[in-house]
């Protein structure tokens, strides 16, 4: 890269994060109370929470293994955005009420529905925690990778940048100026990926170009569904949509929301967003396929490669993108850890009840980013085991949380040892069926044994003595 090109990737990158940061700072002046930090006041309007909905599913995962999937399975690539739709339509259901009873965390869920103890309080709190925690490590090494070679810059270095920059983004105002500075840079994304993707689309002739030069078991609809395997369809199913059930993160923008009636739209809209946004890494991966078949062997390459090809300009927009992309995931996964680090262990736990939690909040937020840019940069090439993190936590919270609701609603609030051997079921499944390498997906063997686990637990050990639903706002203090 010259340094003419140097320059005008940098421009755009310190345009782009000027107005991330300038949001952030600006939403986070309105923020006065640990409640504004942890869920933005719940006072977010419909558009902002859909934005930043959209904006923290989509990472660094999609410039670069999205359009490697795309590049290798066609038309197979959108069973992916479509199970992660599905996730987002089911949790729509429960979304009126997870507003409505105001919660900050998934633990305050499962003590909702639980009598409380700490040891399921923690566990609760460690599943949430480890998928946002996987993403923000993996987020930095995405960025290092691929901005290292736009620039050419250090990989080190790049991580204690961006480390920096998920802090500028989080620590003003917690949850409303992630969401804020989310909504912005989420619709500018859009754009500038609309730029990116019809670039390459005509690079690679059009949409006729692609269908003559991509091999047709791929590039045809409906044939091309069935490139990916029935097996690698299933492994996707009971990787995502469990995990798009239990990610936390997607359920903050619920609870922030200012308008209950509209908690459905939050989710219904956001996984309408995600699944349209999808339409970047399929285009892109065919045209790169169309252009050069020479990567089946090593698909996520695609990316890197497709970057090769763009002109100064160009190559400026997709930094920029790059750029937002990462930011957006990385500050959404830092104010979930801190939230549970702070509301379910700091003060359920520990018994931590100052006034005011946004001074320790901000001292947890910068350990965070320490402890995963030093993963990050230490053992770059092993943070591929963190995609193992969503099977985990969808083994521990799933049951607890779904089975859990339902079976409370028939009766009243359930036994806190009911949710400890659906969890340790659960995880102790997962686990055995992760070191055995099962054909069939250890998530399945989790989700499966945590369900068992909370039946026979619950026909042993009965419900709570409490009379009163535990599902309606009138006990909600209780928990607080």
């Amino acid at each position: 890269m010259t340094a003419g090109q140097l320059t005008l990737v940098l421009v755009s990158c310190v345009a782009v994060l000027s107005l991330g940061a300038a949001v952030s700072i600006i939403a986070g002046r309105k923020v006065n109370t640990e409640e504004g930090w942890h869920v933005a006041g719940r006072s977010l309007p419909l558009w902002v929470a859909v934005l930043t909905q959209f904006a923290t599913a989509t990472g660094g995962g999609v410039l670069v293994a999205h359009v490697g999937n795309s590049y290798q399975h066609g038309w197979a690539y959108w069973f992916y955005p479509f199970f992660v739709f599905v996730g987002f339509l089911l949790l729509s259901f429960i979304a009126k009420w997870l507003r409505r009873l105001e919660f900050t965390t998934i633990p305050e869920i499962v003590r909702r529905i639980y009598t409380q103890h700490p040891l399921v309080t923690v566990l609760a709190a460690l599943a949430a925690i480890v998928v946002p925690f996987g993403w923000l490590a993996t987020q930095y090494v995405a960025f290092a990778s691929l901005f290292s070679e736009i620039t050419g810059m250090n990989s080190v270095l790049l991580t204690i940048v961006m480390g920096i920059i998920t802090l500028v983004f989080v620590l003003p105002g917690g949850l409303r100026s992630v969401a804020w500075s989310d909504a912005i840079l989420g619709g500018l994304m859009l754009l500038l990926s609309a730029v990116v993707v019809i670039y390459g689309v005509n690079m690679a002739g059009g949409w006729s170009g692609i269908r003559e030069a991509v091999p047709a078991e791929i590039s045809s609809f409906p044939q091309g569904l069935a490139a990916a395997g029935g097996m690698t369809v299933l492994l996707w199913a009971f990787a995502i949509l469990p995990g798009t059930l239990t990610n936390q993160m997607y359920y903050q923008r619920v609870f922030a929301l200012g308008d209950v009636n509209k908690a459905r739209l939050v989710m219904i809209l956001g996984g309408t967003l995600v699944f349209i946004g999808s339409l970047y890494p399929f285009l892109l991966g065919l045209s790169t396929r169309a252009l050069n078949d020479g990567m089946t062997d090593n698909q996520e390459a695609a990316a890197g490669w497709f970057l090769t090809q763009l002109p100064a300009g160009l190559l400026a927009l997709f930094a920029s993108f790059l750029l937002i992309t990462i930011a957006t995931t990385t500050s959404s996964a830092l104010q979930s850890v801190v939230t549970n680090v702070v509301e379910d262990i700091t003060v359920n736990v520990f018994g931590y009840r100052n006034k005011d939690t946004r001074g320790i909040s901000r001292i947890v937020a910068v350990v965070v980013v320490i402890l995963g840019a030093a993963l990050a940069i230490a053992f770059p090439a092993a943070l591929a085991w963190l995609v193992a993190t969503y099977a985990y936590s969808a083994s521990i919270l799933f049951a607890p949380i779904f089975i859990g609701y339902f079976l409370t609603k028939r009766g009243g609030r359930l036994k806190a040892v009911t949710a400890g051997v659906s969890m340790a079921a659960g995880l102790i499944a997962c686990a055995g069926a992760h070191i055995l390498d099962t054909t069939i997906p250890y998530a399945i063997f989790g989700i499966g044994s945590s369900v068992l686990g909370l039946l026979v637990a619950h026909a042993v050990f009965g419900r709570s003595s409490e009379q009163h639903s535990t599902l309606s706002p009138s006990t909600d203090q209780e928990t607080k």
